[in-house]
């Protein structure tokens, strides 16, 4: 069924990286997707339907794998895992991130497989503080379910890759050049809205987190397996921009295009923040709240990245930042408000439109 290119397997190919990563790959590579929901059509791409959370859903995946492709594989990019930022605990964590990769690891023994690359998160490092950056030999310390999971699953490749070499990409924030970042599309939206959220803050407003361009980590990928047999056999990367911003920076940056001004931010005790988040998501006819309880702890969290390790072994160098790219998600939301809420996923409010100045 293949016409002799080289095959790559992206797993979680309906999400917004995956997606992304077929479409670029598949112009010079066979793409196999897997994913529990098929979205969308490729040329030079086959979209299967696989549940990581099952022995029997994978071993068919894989078997349609071999059936229609060989047993080469060229590049496996790990995406598929659970996420969440409505509860800080879950079991799909473990049945979906950690004991799916096992799935996927175990079934690959079977295949020649160049490279098997896993999506991990720069949250597995313990935070720092401004101006002291993390690399991969800084401290390990996940602080909730998500990048503990992270953290599982890279021991877990450690023990099961067998002799497939290995990269774990230790990844930023993600957002792209309309947004589809959680945390700041919810920052901006408490601006735009005017929100009292808006105006406070639990954290020390001068940390921040490292952010990533969309089209950056599609090119941290496609450096990843253009360069797949030079590789060291495991490999832990880095990937994000240099400078990170703090969260009063990013405040100010969406205030002044926003609303032409800035407003002070106000740091309240952590307490009283876990109070007030708890009653906002608890109310029966109150607008559900992002910020969720459990977020206070992590909010003076601070993750400042260094990308020497990319820059060297790659030859990566991200050429967004995201102080850059903000105004042009205000301009997409100053000509359509309504269209840029429903991008990302966020309920619009009566009057919209009027909350947005149009310069």
């Amino acid at each position: 069924m293949g016409d002799g290119k080289e095959v790559i397997l992206i797993t979680g190919a309906s999400g917004r990286i995956g997606f992304k990563s077929a479409e670029f790959f598949s112009k010079e590579y066979q793409i196999v997707g897997f994913d529990i929901f098929l979205a969308g059509h490729l040329p030079n791409a086959e979209f299967i339907i696989v549940d990581l959370a099952t022995d029997e859903s994978v071993k068919k995946g894989l078997d349609q794998v071999r059936n229609n492709y060989g047993s080469k594989i060229a590049s496996v990019i790990h995406l598929a895992a659970y996420y969440s930022f409505t509860t800080q605990h879950s079991h799909l964590y473990d049945k979906i991130t950690v004991q799916g990769t096992e799935r996927m690891l175990k079934g690959l023994q079977q295949f020649e497989v160049d490279q098997f690359i896993f999506s991990s998160t720069m949250f597995v490092h313990k935070p720092t503080r401004p101006g002291v950056k993390i690399n991969e030999d800084s401290p390990i310390d996940p602080r909730w379910d998500y990048p503990l999971s992270k953290v599982k699953t890279e021991a877990l490749i450690h023990k099961e890759r067998g002799k497939i070499p290995t990269v774990n990409l230790r990844i930023a924030g993600v957002y792209d050049d309309r947004c589809h970042s959680i945390p700041l599309s919810n920052q901006m939206q408490r601006i735009i809205e005017n929100q009292f959220e808006s105006h406070l803050f639990a954290g020390d407003v001068t940390h921040g987190s490292s952010f990533v361009h969309m089209d950056d980590l599609i090119n941290a990928l496609a450096l990843c397996v253009q360069k797949r047999k030079t590789l060291p056999s495991e490999l832990n990367l880095l990937i994000g921009e240099e400078t990170t911003f703090s969260y009063d920076q990013i405040q100010r940056m969406m205030e002044r295009e926003i609303h032409g001004k800035e407003w002070k931010t106000w740091r309240i005790p952590k307490p009283i923040a876990k109070i007030g988040a708890y009653i906002l998501t608890h109310l029966p006819y109150g607008k559900p709240s992002f910020i969720q309880p459990w977020m206070i702890d992590i909010a003076d969290d601070h993750y400042e990245l260094d990308i020497t390790r990319a820059k060297k072994i790659l030859g990566w160098q991200p050429k967004y930042r995201v102080d850059q790219v903000i105004p042009k998600w205000v301009d997409e939301i100053k000509t359509d408000p309504v269209e840029w809420y429903d991008e990302n996923k966020l309920k619009a409010p009566r009057g919209l439109e009027r909350m947005v100045k149009h310069e």
